[in-house]
Parts: structure tokens; sequence; C-alpha cells
């Protein structure tokens, strides 16, 4: 809700320092042109390279589905058999002690800057409001009408004599019947605007209600983009940099591992690095992706950084915001309805806002967080079809969340009841990509990807943590003392490890790319 408000807040800027105007025709062909105008200069120009394969897998149209079939049984070219080769597979054993991780992983606040668009032009631009825009900005007026107009209806009952009160009952008796056809043809007109709103989700075939379009968040899209580029302006990583590179190297070669998926293809994937401890990624439905460096030292492998970037593109994907606001909409409409009532029938206002609390609070935790919930589930779950279909290891997305609970649990921070929360809880996420990594594990092994090897990163990482306990037990005697980083390194070694590359992953991911050897991947080297 604080989001929200500061949305609300920064919209009323935008539209107040920009000349706008609803109608859509006016604007629509400087529109056209000037988004061809930005996706033209805002391609990448990195030399082209063989490290990624051009083959395609087919979707996986439905969870329940076990045989995948590839539309191109193609060999994947050298280089990216080295990105993902046995070699390069590397066991989970980290400092723990060095995660900073953030609750939400996934996060998209929304920024709204008064300058954008500040082009040249001989008159004032005319640019239609987007719908989404123009529902956050009715948003609060809604409510302060409802909250308005049911106060009148009880000051107006209330000044009623006795008499009146008792006429104006007996006339709604009489007409009880009108009332009733009245509320049915209104409960038709909105299982028509339902039924008319349907939508199937990609990849997943999910059956959702969409009120506002893709095209309307691309609009949306493209504002909120230009205003995280010139808050990081300061913070942003050159592309230079092997942190940048792999990153950019990583979503290419996702987009092309799952080109035909028509979402995926379509859209002009950009990466954005931020210099930033926090632990966060996102990427708004136009393909800009904004990751931190927080969380690449997060990650234990290149593994586990495909599937967050995966979890992050499939929210664009399957239109997870415009989803979600879709349903917000049709929720806040119908929840007017019972605030004009809580104002008109509480004979108090103290009691109308102590009533207008508990439907915000039951609206908030039994429909808003829940149905996020779900949509962090989903993302999870094309996440890791799409890093399947990419050659990624798959039981690498297990245990990243394993590592942020055992992080959290290091940190002392309260564990929070997944009810209360906007995404599932760590335990509940490594449980049901458990129960899909045998699925997207034939899906890899369909797609023509190199071997995985035997030893599975998830017995290794539990084999990790009964050392860390160990040496958690070793230190309860000694009074003051808390567990260090160095604890882990402690870990006996596998027989595939290898000595530490000195630059960390990302040096040693480009070295494989430039002289054609493999990285040189520790289980204790992190980005």
């Amino acid at each position: 809700m604080a989001i929200l408000g500061t949305m609300e807040l920064l919209c009323a800027r935008l539209m107040r320092n920009q000349r706008r105007c609803l109608p859509a025709y006016l604007s629509r062909s400087f529109q056209t042109s000037h988004c061809r105008q930005r996706q033209s200069t805002t391609r990448s120009t990195l030399p082209s390279t063989e490290l990624y394969s051009t083959n395609t897998c087919g979707i996986l149209r439905q969870p329940e589905t076990t045989n995948s079939v590839c539309q191109l049984q193609l060999r994947p070219s050298s280089s990216q058999r080295q990105l993902f080769s046995s070699e390069n597979v590397r066991t989970v054993l980290f400092p723990v002690g060095t995660l900073r991780p953030d609750p939400a992983v996934h996060c998209l606040p929304v920024i709204w800057l008064s300058k954008h668009g500040q082009n040249f032009h001989t008159s004032a631009p005319h640019r239609a409001l987007p719908a989404p825009l123009i529902w956050l900005v009715l948003k609060p007026l809604q409510k302060i009408v409802a909250i308005i107009l049911g106060r009148s209806i009880r000051k107006w009952w209330l000044a009623l004599p006795p008499n009146k009160q008792q006429l104006v009952r007996q006339k709604v008796w009489r007409r009880r019947w009108q009332l009733v056809a009245g509320g049915m043809v209104a409960m038709v007109i909105m299982a028509s605007f339902f039924l008319t709103h349907l939508d199937e989700s990609p990849i997943t075939g999910r059956t959702r209600l969409l009120v506002f379009s893709r095209e309307n968040y691309m609009e949306l899209a493209t504002v909120t983009g230009d205003g995280y580029m010139e808050e990081f302006a300061e913070l942003m990583v050159p592309e230079k940099d092997p942190r940048h590179q792999v990153v950019e190297r990583v979503v290419e070669h996702l987009a092309q591992r799952n080109k035909d998926i028509p979402e995926v293809s379509s859209v002009s994937w950009r990466v954005h690095l931020v210099d930033s401890p926090t632990v966060n990624a996102f990427v708004l439905p136009n393909g800009k992706v904004f990751m931190f460096t927080g969380m690449l030292e997060a990650v234990a492998d290149v593994h586990q950084l495909t599937f967050i970037l995966g979890h992050e593109m499939a929210h664009a994907v399957m239109g997870h915001s415009a989803e979600q606001a879709s349903m917000s909409h049709v929720v806040d409409f119908l929840s007017l309805i019972l605030l004009t009532a809580i104002w008109a029938v509480c004979p108090r206002d103290s009691l109308a806002v102590l009533g207008q609390w508990i439907q915000t609070k039951l609206i908030q935790f039994l429909f808003d967080r829940p149905y996020s919930r779900k949509l962090e589930a989903e993302a999870d779950q094309v996440g890791l079809q799409l890093a399947a279909k990419a050659c990624a290891d798959v039981r690498a997305g297990p245990v990243f969340w394993q590592q942020m609970e055992i992080s959290n649990q290091l940190r002392g921070e309260p564990t929070v009841p997944e009810w209360l929360s906007t995404h599932p809880s760590h335990r509940n996420r490594v449980a049901q990509l458990d129960r899909l990594v045998p699925q997207y594990l034939e899906l890899r092994e369909s797609c023509s990807c190199p071997a995985l090897p035997a030893t599975d990163p998830r017995a290794v990482f539990a084999q990790s943590v009964k050392v860390l306990l160990d040496a958690t037990r070793d230190l309860e005697g000694e009074a003051g003392k808390r567990l260090k980083p160095q604890a882990l390194s402690q870990t006996p070694t596998s027989d595939h490890r290898r000595a530490p590359h000195p630059g960390g992953l990302a040096t040693a991911l480009l070295a494989s790319s430039a002289t054609g050897s493999p990285p040189a991947l520790d289980t204790a080297t992190h980005l």
C-alpha cells in the first residue's frame, strides 16, 4: 500500500510537469516513431560470440507434462558446452556469512520522475496517459468518494424523524423485487466483464483475468525504466566490467535458448547492473533487466545466476505485473461497495475508520498477498524451465533458496509466517522446486545439453550445513563469540573441485569464453 501511495504522488508530479491528454489517436504516430528510435539506440553492440548455441526447445505448456520435445535437435557449440559442462558444475560450499539476503528477492517498486521524454518539439507534446496510470491516479479519489457518500447517507438517515424512517423502510420493501432485479442485472454485467477479459497466460496456459493490456504496461514500463536509469545513474556498473558482461551473457543465452516463446523473442533484453549491496533483481515488462551487485555476491555459481535471471524474466514474460494490477483493480472496485456500506452503517466515524482498517487488512491477507505468492511460485516454475532449456543445472535452484534460509538464520533475522509475506517461504520454495527438478532435468536432456555430474549440489550443500552445525557446537562453550564465515572453509573437498580463480566467477567465465578453456570454479568462489 505504501508503494502504491508513493506511485500516486509521483504520478501527480508527472502529470503536473508535462502536458498530457487522454485521446490516444493524437500521439499514436509520435509514440511509434519515438519507440522505434529508442529501440534502435539501445541495441547491444557487443561482438557476436559462439558462446551460446542457437537451438530452440519446445515450450512445456502444462506443469504436469513430462514428455518434452525439442523442435531442433542441434548440438550446442563447443564454447557453450564449456559454459555449462560437467567440469564447470561446482558444489555449493560457500561462506554463508558473506551473504546479505533481502526477504523479498524480487521487489519491484515503481518510480515516477517528472522529467521524461523531454525531446525537441515545435509545440508541447500531446501523449496519451496509459490506462494503469489513470487507475493509479483515480484509486485514492474513488475511496474518498465512497467515504463521503457513505458518511452522507448515514447523516441523512440520522437526520430523518422516526416516522420518515419508517416510510423509507416501507418504500424499500415495496420495491424489493425491483432492487433484486437491479442487483441481478449488475451481476450479469460484472460476469460479462469478467468473461470478456479472460486471458490465457503464456507457457503455463493458466486462465486469468486481464483488464490492462500488455501494450498499456509497455508504455508504463518505458516511463518506469527511465526513472530507474536516472535514479541509479551514478551507481551503474560500466558495460566493460566483467560482472556486467557475465550478467549480459547469461541473459542473452536465456533469450536465445528460449526464442521459441513469442513473449521472449519479441522483447529486446537490456541489462543494467547497479553497484549496491542490496540482494535484489527485477525485470521490467519492456525487457530492461536491473540487477544489484549484492545479488551477484549472493549466488554461488553461474547456474544459480541463470535460475535467478530466469525467475525475473519469467515475471516479465508471463505479464505478472499487468495481471496483478488487473486483479487489484477489480478487488478495489468491489471493495468500494463495502467501504460505502461501512461508512453508512457505522454510527460513529471512529467505528467507520476501524471497520475500514479491518477491511483493508482482510483484503491484504486474504487476497493480495496469497495472490502475490501464487505468482512468485509460478515464476519459480517458469524460471526453472527457462534455465533448463538454457542448459543450466536446475538442481542449483533449490540450493539457492536453502542458502537464503541458512543466511537468515545466521543473521538472526526473525522468521516471518508465510501468510504475512508477499513471497513464499524459503522452505516451501525449496520443496516446490525439488518436486519440479526431475521433470526439468528431462527437459534439459531433450535439448541436447551437456551431461551433468553425478554429484548433486543439493547433497553437497546438506553436507556443508552439517559441517557448519558441527562448527557451531564447538563454539557454544565460548561466551560472547559468534560464528565466523571462515567456518565453511573447513568443509571437505569433492572430487571435481578446482583451484579458485583469482578474479572470481565473473573473470573465470570471461576467461573461458576468450581462451576456450573451462573456467576454474571453486566451491567457495562466488560472484
